[in-house]
């Protein structure tokens, strides 16, 4: 059974970051164990508490990058546990350029930059339609928004981006632009190869069973949208630690642990 490690409220070291109670107290009334993680243990300054010696260790909490997510799993080795996830599996499914050669068929076309290219250069080289600029990790979320028509339009994008969220994490994904149905969009987590839906009974769609085959993570997330021709696309990977239950109820989301 796994130990679910959760993030402290940073005003109390002690407790839980109330964004993550709800599923804390789920997890252990359902019988698991959970320990909080300090600001300290995570930038390794304090050991983790709470971790049972050979316990496997799942992270529930916000994004981390790469850097800060190897001092977590360092500091759960030092507890004498294993993180379910290594660090080299969590960017599997944390960084786009990492999951997109896995998927290509299934997911919009994407061309991957260097943070520093002469990025409106390159989408002039693209002659698209349209653009949607990401990082390795995450959109803009502003009014502003991610996508744009001229490549003109990217560098003040990606200096907003870079002011909202503090840098440009790994380099600039640019992802051709396809027509959507809005709010069609649907997020199946993904456990030791066996996915699972937000309903007990929900039907498990093909290019989801294609990634839970394909990529090479214990838990991750794949979100997948309609396409206006009807087809069903993957708009995004994630890690599923640091993946929101969106669309998803807690209990269903504890539930889909029971027998791991």
């Amino acid at each position: 059974m796994p130990h679910f490690l959760f993030p402290a409220d940073p005003f109390q070291p002690r407790e839980v970051d109330p964004k993550f109670a709800d599923q804390r107290a789920a997890f252990h009334s359902a019988g698991h164990p959970t320990s909080v993680c300090s600001n300290e243990a995570l930038a390794g300054l304090s050991m983790l508490r709470g971790i049972a010696r050979d316990a496997t260790v799942v992270y529930r909490g916000w994004m981390l990058a790469e850097a800060e997510y190897r001092r977590l799993t360092a500091a759960i080795s030092r507890a004498g546990a294993v993180a379910l996830t290594s660090p080299e599996s969590y960017l599997t499914a944390h960084h786009l350029p990492n999951w997109y050669p896995q998927l290509a068929e299934f997911t919009p076309e994407t061309r991957v930059y260097p943070a520093d290219c002469d990025i409106v250069r390159e989408l002039q080289r693209l002659d698209w339609d349209g653009f949607f600029l990401k990082d390795y990790v995450k959109s803009l979320k502003t009014s502003r928004g991610s996508l744009i028509e001229r490549p003109d339009d990217a560098v003040a994008l990606l200096q907003e981006m870079k002011h909202y969220r503090g840098e440009i994490e790994g380099g600039i994904c640019v992802r051709r632009i396809e027509s959507f149905v809005p709010d069609s969009e649907r997020r199946f987590f993904v456990i030791q190869g066996t996915p699972f839906g937000s309903r007990h009974d929900e039907t498990i769609p093909d290019v989801v069973r294609h990634a839970a085959e394909r990529i090479a993570s214990p838990f991750f997330s794949v979100d997948v949208t309609l396409r206006a021709d009807g087809v069903l696309r993957i708009v995004e990977i994630g890690d599923g630690q640091v993946s929101d239950p969106v669309g998803w109820t807690t209990s269903r989301f504890v539930e889909i642990w029971k027998d791991v």
